[in-house]
Formats: C-alpha cells, sequence, structure tokens
C-alpha cells in the first residue's frame, strides 16, 4: 500500500508539473506580438546622468542606486536607469547596425514615462529636437521633472531648460556644515529635514529671480559669512524648490553632492516625497515665493 501511495503521489506531481506549463505555455505571446509589459499600472521614472560633457560627481553612481531602491521599496515607482539620452524623444526608437537596422528594441521613448530626474552637467548631448520634446512632456503633457544635485549646471547654453527648472547656477560653497531653514515644512518629507547639512551648495543667478520658485528649503543667512553673503546681497538662497511648468510638475534638490545625502534616511525620505511629488502621486502648495 504504501508504494501505491507513493506512485500516486509521483504521479500527482508530474500532472501538476504538465498543468503548470500548460498554463505558461497559455500565457505566453502568439509568434509575432510583444512580451506584455512587466511594469504595466505603474508609475515609471526615467533616470538620466549624462555627464559626458560636464563634470563627473562622484556621488552619481550611488544616486541612482537609491533612487532606484527607493521606488522598489516604497512601491511608488519603477525606475529607468541610463547614462544616455537616448529615451529624450517622442519619436519611436529602432535599432540600428547591420542585425538590428530599422528593427524595434524594446527602447521606450518619453511617452512611456511619468517623470525625468535628470543627473546630468554639462551643455548635454541632447538634439534641438530632444529638447523640445522634453519641454513637451512636462510643459505640455503635464509630466514630471526632477532635477538633481547638478540641475543647475546642467545645459546652461540652453534657455528654456532654466525657465523649467528655475534658474542657473551661479557659484558653490565648498563642502562643510551649513545651516539650512526649512521654508515650507508642509510639503512632504520636508518637516523632518535638519537644520544643519554637511553638502555644497550651489547658489542660483539668472534667469532665476525671487519669487520664481516655491522655497522647501533654504539656506539660513543668519549662519552665512559675510563673504558667503555678498554672493547674493538680497539673501535668497533657495536649497530645494517646487513650481509648475505649465501642466507639469518641476522638483529640484541641490543636496547630493555627497554620498552621505543619499544614505541618510531623512534627507533620502524628503528625495522620495519630492519624486512622488513630481509623479502626481501626492498634493502640496506650491504658490510661488512672494518676489520681495
Amino acid at each position: 500500500m504504501s508504494k501505491l501511495k507513493t506512485w500516486l503521489a509521483v504521479l500527482a506531481g508530474a500532472i501538476s508539473l504538465m498543468l503548470g506549463a500548460g498554463t505558461v505555455c497559455a500565457q505566453a505571446p502568439a509568434p509575432g506580438q510583444a512580451m506584455p509589459d512587466p511594469y504595466a499600472g505603474k508609475k515609471k521614472l526615467l533616470v538620466i546622468a549624462d555627464v559626458q560633457t560636464g563634470f563627473h560627481h562622484d556621488s552619481i553612481n550611488h544616486a541612482m542606486a537609491v533612487i532606484e531602491r527607493l521606488g522598489r521599496e516604497s512601491g511608488a515607482y519603477v525606475a529607468f536607469l541610463r547614462t544616455d539620452s537616448q529615451l529624450i524623444t517622442r519619436t519611436p526608437i529602432l535599432g540600428t547596425g547591420s542585425r538590428y537596422e530599422g528593427r524595434p528594441i524594446n527602447a521606450r521613448n518619453l511617452d512611456y514615462f511619468d517623470a525625468v530626474f535628470m543627473l546630468s552637467s554639462g551643455a548635454g548631448t541632447l538634439s534641438d529636437q530632444q529638447k523640445a520634446d522634453l519641454l513637451a512632456f512636462v510643459k505640455e503633457d503635464g509630466k514630471g521633472f526632477i532635477g538633481g544635485h547638478a540641475a543647475t549646471i546642467a545645459f546652461y547654453d540652453w534657455p528654456e531648460y532654466g525657465e523649467m527648472i528655475g534658474g542657473f547656477m551661479a557659484g558653490e560653497y565648498r563642502v562643510e556644515p551649513t545651516g539650512v531653514i526649512v521654508a515650507d515644512p508642509d510639503f512632504p518629507g520636508a518637516a523632518a529635514l535638519p537644520d544643519t547639512i554637511t553638502d555644497q551648495f550651489p547658489y542660483l543667478g539668472a534667469p532665476y529671480v525671487k519669487g520664481g520658485v516655491h522655497t522647501i528649503l533654504r539656506l539660513d543667512t543668519s549662519r552665512l559669512t559675510p563673504e558667503q553673503l555678498a554672493r547674493r546681497p538680497d539673501g535668497d538662497f533657495p536649497v530645494a524648490w517646487a513650481k509648475t511648468y505649465g501642466r507639469g510638475r518641476v522638483f529640484v534638490s541641490s543636496l547630493g553632492h555627497v554620498e552621505a545625502i543619499w544614505d541618510d534616511p531623512v534627507l533620502s525620505n524628503f528625495q522620495l516625497e519630492g519624486i512622488k511629488w513630481a509623479l502626481g502621486l501626492t498634493d502640496a502648495d506650491v504658490t510661488l515665493d512672494p518676489a520681495q
């Protein structure tokens, strides 16, 4: 009897495997059909770190890893990491070369994504058409844009980009403990920010003007040296800010020159909340600062 039970158990297992295989086969696409999208129904974040023409920040590699991890752990988004700007386009992307010429290569364009996180620096490698596509992605399509530490020193010869993000960097202070003030504690993740952060902080120039962004975090002018204050006599030193651009949402944080910023749970959570806001997952009042 025990041998019979063993034989029946083996048979049941075999049948189960066969049925499972049948299920897999039934779900496989027919010849010529595309595989189902494994990320359907999820927010998609395109993370770009094209620094071919600018400064190669040591923290970028780690920053990209943290951004990807934050999305997976929170379930808020799926990050696609790229060190080139190929996907910044609204046209279909086809292969090249003797093997893939003219063929679909599973490369997604901007139509697939909900926001772009730019970690690039330098003049950039975008064509005029790609620049137009990125602006339209935010302004017309109502998608999100997140600028990383070097966002204000990227694309500095592209005025419309400076208008979108709020301004370009006029200079920066060395890495050292620096006093900051949370200007908007109601913005998600901001209330928990510390009053001293060790990082490199840029200060802004044209086209930035006071009242052009909604400041979330700013330098504490009472703790700056006279030489530092002289860089902007009006005392306006935003560190992180948000704004709308047409129908889209723009979040920029200048934090992240040093790797430790990305490993700090409070600071990385603030970055996560900024991404979520840009993706439209949360809301916040981003009324522009007073002009005076």
